[in-house]
């Protein structure tokens, strides 16, 4: 005798879209908002590293003393690199695998460990994700800053409006937009619960698709590290 499972799968499909609806306010979600805004600085002092170490080191090279500068660059562009890991493990919840240990010299001295340290693939690797993360970084911080500010902001409004009817000379709401053609001035302010409900529901749109972009701009990241970073 078979048996035929009437149980419905609604539940299993309303699960992404109750996960969708609780990601604005979800503890995953604002570790990598806070994963994007710490990058900033990060990245600054990342790129300045790679910049000034890799010039010192070419000016350098002229004389015996580029070498071992260059060398030091690839080491401290390793200890960069796993911090990076680190970072992306606390903030994004992914773990990658770091690279293999510097091969060992097979001669003894410092020139012989300098060399191997000059032909060390994940060295270089990790140099190259410093530089190429600063300009990304910079525009996925300006890019969350703005949507998460801007979407909370406008959700918002009905809370505040009266604020600009209050203390701004002129205004009887927020006033979206003020200009004069043809000697007529023109003027629209959201003031009547509707347009507060139509400019609210604009805002939550925006808090709820914040997720999906701070997601979307830390994929770089991920791809980036799992790419350069790892093994």
């Amino acid at each position: 005798m078979t048996t035929v499972s009437l149980s419905s799968p609604a539940p299993a499909e309303a699960a992404p879209v109750g996960g969708f609806l609780r990601a604005p306010f979800a503890a995953a979600t604002y570790r990598e908002i806070g994963y994007v805004l710490t990058s900033l600085p990060v990245a600054v002092v990342g790129f300045a590293f790679a910049v000034s170490m890799s010039a010192a080191g070419a000016g350098l090279l002229v004389t015996v003393l580029g070498l071992p500068v260059l060398a030091a660059m690839l080491a401290g562009a390793r200890g960069l690199g796993a911090a990076e890991r680190g970072r992306a493990r606390h903030g994004l919840g992914l773990t990658v695998e770091g690279p293999e240990p510097v091969a060992r010299a097979e001669r003894r001295g410092f020139f012989a460990a300098m060399a191997n340290r000059l032909v060390d693939a994940a060295g270089w690797k990790a140099l190259l994700f410093q530089v190429l993360m600063f300009p990304w970084r910079v525009f996925s911080f300006v890019t969350t800053v703005t949507v998460w500010s801007v979407g909370w902001a406008v959700a918002l409004l009905p809370a505040y409006n009266w604020v600009f009817a209050r203390y701004v000379d002129g205004w009887t709401g927020y006033r979206v937009y003020d200009f004069t053609s043809g000697g007529v001035r023109h003027t629209y302010d959201v003031t009547s619960p509707v347009q507060l409900a139509a400019v609210s529901l604009v805002g939550l749109a925006i808090v709820v698709l914040t997720p999906k972009v701070v997601r979307a701009l830390t994929s770089v990241d991920r791809a980036a590290v799992r790419g350069l970073l790892g093994r």
